[in-house]
């Protein structure tokens, strides 16, 4: 099992990029990861799949709230994409490929796969395979997690040299209220660690005292946490996490 390199356990990771919409730097945007490159932070991004199967950086699954246009990422085509402009800006939808040219190994990237199948299930793979063909030789520190447990099973697949973990929450049903009742309770115990060859996990900061979780960073596992939105929440996380991710603040950098 391959582990994640050293700097994504140092420098924060910027979610969805250093967005900050009102310096025309939306989530997931050129703009937004040129500017955490610059800061020297790391950076997450999600991915969606085009009509033609591109993977393309963008988190919702309807253009509506980020973009100005509207309906279902997965009925257009990677071209018409990068046409659909950023709201807050004057930059289209960019592709997995851009972004890994961009980044080009500067900073830590963790790409996280954004489920497919609507309800955790095993009803994915295209998306997954669209990713691995883009980072196949990606030089750089480099990582893919996902909610989806067989998400992570298909890039063990796919990508079997490239660190892979899984997204964890504590999955109320206030939060998930679409998720099946037995959905939300098997993940929640995270039961999918070993059997995916997964060697961290990023998990919701509120459910950062879970048992599971400090059973899994006793056997050795990476414990990052998502989403930090403030100094006093990050003290908070750090007590648990080896790294965060954070949003809506600058989190501190390593000075060493």
């Amino acid at each position: 099992m391959n582990r994640l390199g050293p700097s994504f356990l140092r420098q924060p990771l910027a979610h969805r990029a250093l967005h900050d919409v009102k310096d025309a730097r939306p989530e997931n945007s050129r703009a937004a990861i040129k500017a955490a490159i610059e800061a020297g932070y790391g950076i997450e991004i999600d991915v969606q799949l085009s009509s033609d199967g591109a993977a393309i950086v963008f988190h919702d699954y309807d253009l509506k709230r980020l973009a100005k246009d509207s309906g279902p990422i997965q009925q257009r085509s990677g071209a018409d994409l990068g046409r659909v402009i950023l709201r807050g800006s004057d930059e289209g939808i960019p592709t997995l490929a851009e972004v890994l040219a961009l980044v080009a190994g500067g900073v830590p990237l963790m790409i996280e796969i954004k489920d497919q199948d609507g309800i955790m299930g095993a009803n994915v793979g295209r998306l997954e395979q669209a990713v691995a063909r883009d980072i196949e030789g990606y030089q750089g520190p480099l990582g893919v997690m996902s909610f989806n447990p067989h998400s992570v099973q298909q890039m063990a697949i796919h990508a079997p040299l490239v660190p892979r973990g899984i997204v964890t929450s504590a999955y109320t049903a206030e939060d998930w209220p679409l998720l099946p009742k037995g959905t939300r309770n098997r993940l929640r115990e995270i039961p999918d660690f070993d059997s995916v060859g997964a060697c961290f996990i990023s998990h919701e900061i509120e459910d950062l005292g879970a048992p599971r979780v400090a059973d899994l960073k006793a056997r050795g596992a990476d414990v990052l946490c998502w989403t930090v939105k403030s100094e006093v929440q990050e003290i908070r996380a750090r007590k648990v996490a080896d790294n965060i991710t954070f949003e809506q603040y600058l989190a501190k950098l390593p000075t060493s």
